[in-house]
């Protein structure tokens, strides 16, 4: 099912939405309040908020890689339950990236957790989507991390991107 939202870069208002939105998603890595609205401001333009009535319903955040320009890498993607299921998340990686390519992006990069299998279909989907490469490999161990029992984050690379073959699908 497809449903249509305003998508454009978020403001610095965005912030606590945002927060709100990855707190509840009870998926996410969890940054503080102030993080959320300083990404607002200063990545604005490689991320996305999703608007329904004007209230923020979904986002993306991500940065472009400062040591390979050609990459960008997604921080967060979330959607607010009342919105699951609707293809949204696949949307705003698709209205990014659209953006992003004409930027000069050519790859999309993200880690995901071997057990967070709903993400791995949302980029595998977004791979088949834009007919794109999807590599995968460890960037970080589980023991790379401070607290015990974190699970390896794998890296994702998608690309080189030119055009979604199916946007909006």
């Amino acid at each position: 099912m497809s449903v249509t939202h305003l998508i454009e870069s978020p403001t610095k208002a965005d912030g606590a939405e945002l927060w709100r939105i990855a707190r509840d998603s009870a998926k996410l890595d969890l940054n503080s309040p102030y993080a959320y609205m300083l990404w607002c401001r200063d990545f604005a333009e490689s991320s996305v908020v999703a608007r329904e009535d004007g209230r923020a319903v979904g986002f993306v955040i991500a940065y472009r890689r400062p040591d390979e320009t050609e990459a960008a890498l997604v921080w967060q993607v979330a959607v607010d339950s009342s919105q699951r299921g609707k293809g949204l998340a696949g949307a705003l990686l698709d209205a990014l990236y659209t953006r992003l390519v004409g930027e000069g992006v050519r790859y999309l990069e993200t880690t995901i957790t071997p057990d967070n299998e709903a993400s791995i279909r949302l980029f595998a989907s977004f791979a088949k989507r834009w007919n794109a490469a999807m590599e995968t490999s460890v960037l970080f161990d589980g023991g790379d991390f401070p607290e015990a029992g974190h699970l390896p984050e794998d890296l994702y690379r998608i690309g080189p991107l030119t055009a979604p073959t199916n946007p909006g699908v």
